[in-house]
């Protein structure tokens, strides 16, 4: 599907608040409500628009403790990979897991509410799992920039 620039536009007003009315986003836009709702209609039959999540802040929900789990496993066959990656979308504590290329196979984004919480999290989750050859944790200091909108 190709967006012209008042597609472009929506979207980026959605990414930055999606609970704007499509009276707020017609005034905006300068288009009817109608004709808003139809692109907005539009770009979710597109999948252009996969879903509408609230974001929450991670100190209200004691779940500041940001590490970066870095996994290589013993063996890089598909099996390994498909159960390992089987495994790991279960486990709450992984907000994102990345397959990648370099000295590890797979970055896992891991909240929890503290260190003691992380060594758990380790321990009864992460070792347990078949075919982990080694780990690397790196612990989050600041967030310097935290975004999930992609600028159109």
């Amino acid at each position: 599907m190709q967006l012209d620039t008042i597609d472009r536009k929506l979207l980026n007003f959605l990414q930055e608040d999606c609970k704007r009315t499509n009276k707020e986003l017609s005034l905006l836009l300068d288009l009817s409500v109608t004709a808003v709702y139809e692109r907005i209609k539009k770009l979710e039959r597109a999948s252009i628009i996969s879903a509408y999540k609230a974001q929450l802040n991670k100190h209200a929900v004691h779940r500041a403790f940001v590490v970066f789990c870095h996994i290589k496993l013993i063996q890089h066959s598909k099996d390994y990979l498909t159960k390992f990656e089987k495994e790991v979308v279960k486990l709450s504590e992984v907000l994102e897991c990345y397959h990648v290329s370099g000295d590890y196979d797979y970055i896992l984004k891991v909240l929890v509410k503290d260190m003691d919480a992380y060594r758990e999290f380790m321990v009864n989750k992460i070792t347990v799992l078949q075919h982990i050859g080694s780990t690397h944790s790196t612990f989050m200091i600041n967030e310097v920039k935290h975004s999930t909108a992609i600028k159109l």
